[in-house]
C-alpha cells in the first residue's frame, strides 16, 4: 500500500478517535454529571422572628373637621399648615335661607310680645280673659323654642376648629357644595405621632406591649427606622379578621403624616444563631450533596424570619446545603455543583 494512503487512513482514524471522544465528554458533560444546583453555607448571625404588618402614620391627637348640613361653601380661611384654638372659625356654608326662615321667627316672636303686653294691659281694665293671655304666652313661648333650634341650624353652617393644633390638611374651595359625608379639615398636633397598623387575628396573640418594630418607607431606603407597640385594640373586626394595632414613634422620627409603611414586629430575637435560607428548607429537612447525589438530612427548626431559619440540630456552621430547592429535586438525584455562596 502506497505511504500516502497508510498516511490518510491513520489520519482518519484518528480523527474518527477524536470526534467519539468529545461526543462522549459532551455527552457525559451534559447528562453524565446531574443536574446543576446552587448550595450555600449554614452561617451565624442574629435571628428574629416578626409579625408584619401595615399601618400609616397619624398624629396620637388629631379629629376631622366635617359639616353636619349640605350646603355650599362661601368661606374658607386657607389656613393649612397653620396653627388654629379651639373654637376658630375655618369655614362657613351659605346659611341665607335659614337667615331667613331666622328673621321671620324673630318678626313673630315681637308681634307675639306686642300681643302679650296688650292682653295683659287689657287683663288689668277687666277686657280680656285669663285664658287669652295663657294662650298668647303659649305661643310666644312655642316661637322662643322655634327660634332657638333656627339659630342651632345657622351655627352647624360655621365649621370651628374642634382642638389647639395645626390645620393638618384642607379640601374643598369656596363655591363647592359640602354634606355630612365630605371631610373639610384635618386638624391635629404635629406630635407626637404613631403608626395605625392592622394585624392579623392570628398573630395578635403573639404580640407584647413595647415590643420592638422595625419600619420600612420607600422614601427612606435602608434608613434604620424604629417604633414599639403601645397598645392593641381589644375588639376585632369580625369581617377582616384583623385587630388594630398603635405603634408609638420616637419624637425624631423623619416620618410625617399620611405615610404608608411596611412593619415588622419583632416578637423573638436570639444571637449568633445557625441560619440557614427558609428557601433551602423542604418541610423538617434540607438537602446536602453526597457522592454527587441528593442526600434528605432532618433538621430541627427554632426562629423562622421573613428569609432565614434558625437550625437548632442537623447542621453544623460551614455545612453546604442546597439553596434554592426545586420541587424536582428528590434523594438520591445526580447533581453537581454549580455555584456555592455565603447567604
Amino acid at each position: 500500500m502506497p505511504s500516502s494512503s497508510v498516511f490518510r487512513s491513520a489520519r482518519f482514524w484518528s480523527s474518527l478517535v477524536f470526534v467519539i471522544i468529545s461526543l462522549a465528554s459532551a455527552f457525559y458533560w451534559i447528562f453524565g454529571r446531574g443536574e446543576p444546583v446552587s448550595t450555600v453555607l449554614a452561617v451565624r448571625g442574629d435571628a428574629a422572628e416578626v409579625v408584619y404588618a401595615t399601618g400609616a402614620v397619624e398624629p396620637v391627637r388629631w379629629a376631622k373637621v366635617v359639616p353636619i348640613q349640605r350646603a355650599r361653601l362661601i368661606y374658607l380661611c386657607e389656613c393649612e399648615g397653620k396653627a388654629v384654638h379651639a373654637g376658630d372659625i375655618l369655614a362657613q356654608q351659605d346659611g341665607s335661607q335659614q337667615k331667613a326662615h331666622l328673621d321671620e321667627l324673630l318678626a313673630r316672636h315681637d308681634q307675639l310680645e306686642r300681643d302679650v303686653q296688650r292682653l295683659n294691659n287689657l287683663l288689668d281694665r277687666n277686657a280680656a280673659t285669663v285664658a287669652a293671655v295663657d294662650q298668647a304666652v303659649t305661643s310666644m313661648k312655642e316661637i322662643d323654642a322655634r327660634i332657638v333650634a333656627a339659630q342651632d341650624v345657622l351655627n352647624d353652617l360655621v365649621l370651628r376648629s374642634p382642638m389647639d393644633g395645626v390645620v393638618l390638611r384642607e379640601d374643598f374651595s369656596v363655591g363647592e357644595i359640602i354634606g355630612s359625608g365630605d371631610v373639610v379639615f384635618w386638624v391635629g398636633q404635629p406630635s407626637p405621632l404613631r403608626i395605625v397598623a392592622d394585624i392579623n387575628e392570628e398573630d395578635v396573640g403573639r404580640i407584647k406591649i413595647d415590643d420592638v418594630v422595625l419600619l420600612r418607607h420607600e422614601g427612606f431606603g435602608d434608613e434604620s427606622l424604629s417604633a414599639n407597640v403601645s397598645s392593641i385594640t381589644p375588639k376585632g373586626d369580625p369581617v377582616t379578621k384583623t385587630f388594630r394595632v398603635y405603634l408609638a414613634l420616637p419624637e425624631t422620627t423623619p416620618l410625617r403624616i399620611g405615610m404608608s409603611v411596611e412593619a415588622n414586629i419583632i416578637i423573638k430575637e436570639k444571637k449568633n444563631a445557625l441560619l440557614v435560607p427558609a428557601e433551602a428548607l423542604v418541610g423538617q429537612s434540607v438537602f446536602v450533596i453526597e457522592n454527587s447525589r441528593l442526600l434528605r438530612r432532618p433538621i430541627t427548626t427554632g426562629i423562622r424570619g421573613t428569609t432565614m431559619v434558625e437550625v437548632l440540630t442537623g447542621l453544623e456552621v460551614g455545612d453546604e446545603i442546597i439553596s434554592p430547592t426545586k420541587p424536582a429535586y428528590k434523594e438520591g438525584l445526580r447533581v453537581f455543583r454549580a455555584e456555592a455562596t455565603k447567604p
